[in-house]
């Protein structure tokens, strides 16, 4: 219900402000406005995701909870679609989801209202195997060099066909 609400009040609204707008500074003005928000938004997006993405790889590299890094980016993209959508109340919202702090807001009020059951991280460290008490664990073995020129012929693999 909610999102039919949405769909009908946004363009109702942004036709609105298009001819509240256009009324008062004429036509040309008006589309020069709304092709400025989207150009400097996608230079804000673009700043704000690289800063995001660095976060999440961060938090993910240090083995952190990687829940606020996710958020943000999942926001700032949300944020960016806002403004390439041609109007001005999409392009209000836009540009306040790119204020950390209104995005810190959402957050809050979100989570407020979402319970995680649980939140696991594992190394995937592959250069040492660990037992399951977290000591490393030492595979002692043989091995004997073969010559690859004096490999025997072989046929298909069987995964082929010829």
């Amino acid at each position: 219900m909610w999102i039919f609400l949405a769909f009908l009040a946004v363009p109702m609204i942004e036709i609105g402000l298009f001819i509240q707008v256009g009324g008062l500074v004429g036509l040309w003005p008006t589309l020069g406005i709304v092709v400025l928000t989207a150009v400097i938004g996608t230079s804000l997006v673009r700043s704000q995701g690289a800063r995001a993405l660095a976060d999440l790889r961060n938090s993910m590299n240090e083995m952190r909870d990687p829940t606020a890094p996710l958020a943000h980016g999942a926001m700032i993209v949300f944020a960016g679609a806002l403004l390439l959508t041609p109007g001005f109340f999409t392009d209000a919202c836009g540009l306040a989801l790119l204020i950390p702090q209104v995005r810190q807001a959402v957050m809050r009020y979100v989570a407020a209202r979402v319970q995680v059951a649980s939140f696991t991280a594992q190394s995937t460290r592959t250069d040492m195997p660990f037992s399951q008490d977290g000591r490393p664990t030492i595979i002692d073995g043989d091995f004997q060099e073969i010559d690859p020129e004096n490999l025997p012929p072989r046929g298909p693999s069987g995964w082929t066909r010829h």
